[in-house]
């Protein structure tokens, strides 16, 4: 997301007197479309972390709960293609990451060539990740939806990223769902507190002050030593809420 604070243009009186700034100029408070601009540029930001997740599942997934599938020569298949596609992964290449390099599977083919095994269903979540980085929400949201995070490490991830697609479409609403979703835990201190400031910023985006005022509010209350817990008095005073208890 954007940090760029964004400026009105200066009220001027009829009397020519110095411009007077509005709260949201004098606070720097960025707007809400400004916030939620260009997905895209999260996932650069924070990729280490999406990094970090996805080889954390990949060892729950393939690893430990691989018996929980068919083991045999297709399911060894599908790890060794996993593996290579997330190499190109880890080294931002996205396009042979999701496509292939020529000689072997990206995630788009491993997740309908595999599907059925651990690894297949984790080159949905893949896929759906590069997808939304390189700006094709509409696989993205497609993918993600094929993903079947429950039980994995990046579970709500996938739901928070599902609302970016989504939002990136308009589908408003249904993106909200999904980011309150993703927020849903109250342990996680990285990634709840994330998706809530979303889902605030999408309430704002759909007008619905009052949503957004509650959402900020409980963010700052669940989670106040974490970043976004930061930028929640700005957000509130932006909505005209100067205090909270």
């Amino acid at each position: 997301m954007s940090t760029h604070d964004k400026y009105t243009a200066p009220k001027t009186s009829t009397n020519s007197k110095a411009p007077v700034m509005s709260i949201e100029e004098e606070l720097h408070i960025p707007s809400a479309e400004d916030r939620l601009h260009g997905v895209e540029n999260w996932y650069q930001g924070n990729s280490k972390m999406v990094n970090y997740a996805l080889i954390g599942v990949l060892a729950v997934l393939v690893g430990i709960f691989g018996y929980k599938y068919y083991i045999g020569g297709q399911s060894e298949k599908a790890n060794d293609a996993i593996f290579r596609a997330q190499t190109y992964y880890s080294i931002d290449s996205i396009n042979w990451a999701l496509n292939g390099d020529g000689n072997n599977l990206g995630f788009k083919k491993i997740a309908d060539k595999y599907s059925g095994t651990p690894a297949g269903n984790l080159a949905n979540y893949y896929a759906g990740i590069c997808c939304l980085k390189t700006g094709d929400f509409a696989n993205a949201e497609k993918y993600l939806k094929s993903f079947d995070g429950k039980g994995t490490l990046v579970a709500n991830v996938a739901k928070g990223a599902l609302g970016d697609a989504l939002m990136e479409q308009g589908k408003t609403d249904d993106a909200i769902k999904q980011y309150l979703d993703a927020a849903s835990d109250n342990d996680n201190l990285l990634v709840s507190p994330l998706y809530l400031e979303r889902a605030g910023l999408a309430y704002e985006l759909k007008n619905n002050t009052t949503e957004a005022i509650a959402t900020y509010k409980k963010l700052k209350e669940k989670f106040p030593q974490s970043q976004q817990a930061r930028n929640m008095d700005k957000n509130l005073a932006r909505l005209g809420v100067y205090s909270v208890e």
